[in-house]
Protein backbone atom coordinates (compact mmCIF):
# COMPACT_ATOMS: atom_id res chain seq x y z
CA UNK A 1 0.00 0.00 0.00
CA UNK A 2 1.35 3.24 -0.95
CA UNK A 3 2.05 6.31 1.64
CA UNK A 4 -0.50 8.64 -0.65
CA UNK A 5 -3.25 5.46 0.15
CA UNK A 6 -2.36 5.15 3.79
CA UNK A 7 -2.97 9.18 3.78
CA UNK A 8 -5.87 8.98 2.03
CA UNK A 9 -7.27 6.57 4.36
CA UNK A 10 -6.37 8.57 7.34
CA UNK A 11 -7.69 11.53 6.46
CA UNK A 12 -10.76 10.25 5.63
CA UNK A 13 -10.89 8.33 9.03
CA UNK A 14 -9.88 11.51 10.46
CA UNK A 15 -13.59 12.96 9.97
CA UNK A 16 -15.04 12.29 12.01
CA UNK A 17 -12.95 13.43 15.15
CA UNK A 18 -12.26 16.80 13.12
CA UNK A 19 -15.67 17.64 13.35
CA UNK A 20 -16.36 16.33 16.93
CA UNK A 21 -13.19 18.48 17.47
CA UNK A 22 -14.82 21.55 15.80
CA UNK A 23 -18.41 20.77 17.85
CA UNK A 24 -16.50 20.70 21.52
CA UNK A 25 -14.66 24.02 20.90
CA UNK A 26 -17.72 25.41 19.82
CA UNK A 27 -19.46 24.59 22.91
CA UNK A 28 -17.12 25.07 25.10
CA UNK A 29 -15.15 28.07 23.67
CA UNK A 30 -11.97 28.60 26.13
CA UNK A 31 -10.89 24.96 25.66
CA UNK A 32 -7.42 25.95 26.10
CA UNK A 33 -4.66 24.30 24.73
CA UNK A 34 -3.82 21.70 27.30
CA UNK A 35 -7.62 20.52 27.10
CA UNK A 36 -7.02 20.49 22.79
CA UNK A 37 -4.57 18.29 23.27
CA UNK A 38 -5.50 16.14 25.42
CA UNK A 39 -8.28 15.84 22.93
CA UNK A 40 -6.50 15.30 20.21
CA UNK A 41 -4.27 12.74 22.11
CA UNK A 42 -7.49 10.80 23.08
CA UNK A 43 -8.21 10.44 18.97
CA UNK A 44 -5.22 9.81 17.57
CA UNK A 45 -4.62 7.40 20.29
CA UNK A 46 -8.16 5.94 19.71
CA UNK A 47 -7.96 6.12 15.99
CA UNK A 48 -4.52 4.31 16.02
CA UNK A 49 -5.34 1.32 18.31
CA UNK A 50 -8.51 0.73 16.51
CA UNK A 51 -7.13 -0.55 13.37
CA UNK A 52 -4.75 -2.94 15.20
CA UNK A 53 -7.80 -4.73 17.01
CA UNK A 54 -9.74 -5.11 13.85
CA UNK A 55 -6.40 -6.07 12.31
CA UNK A 56 -6.01 -8.79 15.07
CA UNK A 57 -9.47 -9.65 14.83
CA UNK A 58 -9.54 -10.04 11.03
CA UNK A 59 -12.07 -12.50 9.85
CA UNK A 60 -13.84 -13.90 12.63
CA UNK A 61 -14.40 -11.01 14.24
CA UNK A 62 -15.95 -9.69 11.16
CA UNK A 63 -19.23 -11.30 11.13
CA UNK A 64 -20.12 -10.35 14.92
CA UNK A 65 -19.26 -6.62 14.82
CA UNK A 66 -20.78 -5.71 10.95
CA UNK A 67 -24.36 -6.16 11.91
CA UNK A 68 -24.66 -3.32 14.70
CA UNK A 69 -21.02 -1.56 14.83
CA UNK A 70 -23.17 1.08 12.59
CA UNK A 71 -25.63 1.42 15.63
CA UNK A 72 -23.34 1.66 18.17
CA UNK A 73 -21.53 5.11 16.56
CA UNK A 74 -25.22 6.27 15.85
CA UNK A 75 -26.19 6.19 19.48
CA UNK A 76 -22.97 7.87 21.23
CA UNK A 77 -22.77 10.20 18.73
CA UNK A 78 -26.58 10.82 18.75
CA UNK A 79 -26.46 11.05 22.60
CA UNK A 80 -23.68 13.48 23.03
CA UNK A 81 -25.05 15.39 19.59
CA UNK A 82 -28.46 15.82 21.26
CA UNK A 83 -26.75 16.52 25.03
CA UNK A 84 -25.11 19.59 22.95
CA UNK A 85 -28.48 20.66 21.59
CA UNK A 86 -30.56 20.14 24.62
CA UNK A 87 -27.62 22.20 26.74
CA UNK A 88 -27.95 25.16 23.95
CA UNK A 89 -31.63 25.55 23.76
CA UNK A 90 -32.60 25.09 27.00
CA UNK A 91 -30.00 26.20 29.28
CA UNK A 92 -30.97 29.95 30.47
CA UNK A 93 -28.08 31.02 31.38
CA UNK A 94 -24.66 30.21 29.91
CA UNK A 95 -21.94 29.41 31.81
CA UNK A 96 -18.39 28.10 31.13
CA UNK A 97 -18.91 24.26 31.60
CA UNK A 98 -15.62 23.16 34.54
CA UNK A 99 -14.46 20.64 32.74
CA UNK A 100 -15.45 20.02 29.12
CA UNK A 101 -12.73 17.08 28.68
CA UNK A 102 -13.63 14.93 31.25
CA UNK A 103 -12.60 11.12 30.56
CA UNK A 104 -15.88 9.44 30.29
CA UNK A 105 -16.91 12.25 27.46
CA UNK A 106 -13.45 11.82 25.81
CA UNK A 107 -13.87 7.91 25.72
CA UNK A 108 -17.14 8.17 24.41
CA UNK A 109 -16.69 10.26 21.54
CA UNK A 110 -13.00 8.33 20.88
CA UNK A 111 -14.75 5.32 20.63
CA UNK A 112 -17.55 6.72 18.60
CA UNK A 113 -15.22 8.32 16.20
CA UNK A 114 -13.11 5.36 15.65
CA UNK A 115 -15.57 2.69 14.78
CA UNK A 116 -14.36 3.36 11.19
CA UNK A 117 -11.10 2.41 12.28
CA UNK A 118 -11.71 -0.65 13.49
CA UNK A 119 -13.07 -1.93 10.12
CA UNK A 120 -10.11 -0.51 8.57
CA UNK A 121 -8.05 -2.50 10.32
CA UNK A 122 -10.43 -5.56 9.47
CA UNK A 123 -9.89 -4.53 5.90
CA UNK A 124 -6.02 -4.37 6.24
CA UNK A 125 -6.06 -7.80 7.43
CA UNK A 126 -7.66 -8.98 4.26
CA UNK A 127 -4.80 -7.83 2.46
CA UNK A 128 -2.42 -9.35 4.53
CA UNK A 129 -0.28 -6.28 4.96
CA UNK A 130 1.91 -4.86 8.25
CA UNK A 131 -0.05 -1.97 9.35
CA UNK A 132 2.55 -0.62 11.20
CA UNK A 133 3.16 2.02 9.26
CA UNK A 134 -0.28 2.66 8.71
CA UNK A 135 -1.36 3.03 12.59
CA UNK A 136 1.28 5.74 12.99
CA UNK A 137 0.42 8.09 9.88
CA UNK A 138 -3.66 7.39 10.74
CA UNK A 139 -2.61 8.35 14.59
CA UNK A 140 -0.51 11.26 13.88
CA UNK A 141 -2.58 12.64 10.81
CA UNK A 142 -5.87 12.22 13.81
CA UNK A 143 -4.21 14.02 16.45
CA UNK A 144 -3.33 16.98 14.18
CA UNK A 145 -7.08 17.22 12.72
CA UNK A 146 -8.19 17.28 16.01
CA UNK A 147 -5.86 19.62 17.87
CA UNK A 148 -6.55 21.99 14.94
CA UNK A 149 -10.28 21.45 14.98
CA UNK A 150 -10.85 22.31 18.53
CA UNK A 151 -9.48 26.33 17.88
CA UNK A 152 -11.07 26.19 14.72
CA UNK A 153 -14.10 25.93 16.54
CA UNK A 154 -13.72 27.88 19.29
CA UNK A 155 -13.15 30.80 16.65
CA UNK A 156 -16.26 29.80 14.98
CA UNK A 157 -17.65 29.49 18.15
CA UNK A 158 -17.56 33.14 19.36
CA UNK A 159 -19.17 34.61 16.13
CA UNK A 160 -22.60 32.26 16.48
CA UNK A 161 -22.89 31.67 20.06
CA UNK A 162 -25.59 28.53 20.78
CA UNK A 163 -25.81 28.27 16.90
CA UNK A 164 -22.40 27.20 16.71
CA UNK A 165 -23.27 24.65 19.72
CA UNK A 166 -25.92 23.55 17.48
CA UNK A 167 -24.60 23.42 14.50
CA UNK A 168 -21.70 20.82 16.33
CA UNK A 169 -24.61 19.13 17.74
CA UNK A 170 -26.31 18.24 14.63
CA UNK A 171 -23.02 17.51 12.76
CA UNK A 172 -22.52 14.68 15.50
CA UNK A 173 -25.65 13.15 14.76
CA UNK A 174 -25.10 13.91 11.01
CA UNK A 175 -21.92 11.78 11.40
CA UNK A 176 -23.99 9.50 13.11
CA UNK A 177 -26.79 9.17 10.21
CA UNK A 178 -24.27 9.14 7.63
CA UNK A 179 -22.64 5.95 8.74
CA UNK A 180 -26.03 4.36 9.05
CA UNK A 181 -26.69 5.49 5.37
CA UNK A 182 -23.18 4.46 4.31
CA UNK A 183 -23.85 1.04 5.97
CA UNK A 184 -27.66 0.38 5.14
CA UNK A 185 -26.68 1.55 1.60
CA UNK A 186 -23.15 0.11 0.43
CA UNK A 187 -23.20 -3.28 2.20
Amino acid sequence: MSFLTILIIAAALAMDAFSVSIATGAAYKKTGNLNALKMAFFFGAFQAVMPIIGWLAGLSFRKYIESFDHWIAFALLAAVGGKMIYEAIFTKQKQQKNNPMTLTLLLVLSIATSIDALAVGITFSLIAESIAKAVIVIGLVTFAFSYIGVFIGEKLGHFFENKMEIAGGLMLLAIGIKILFEHHVFN
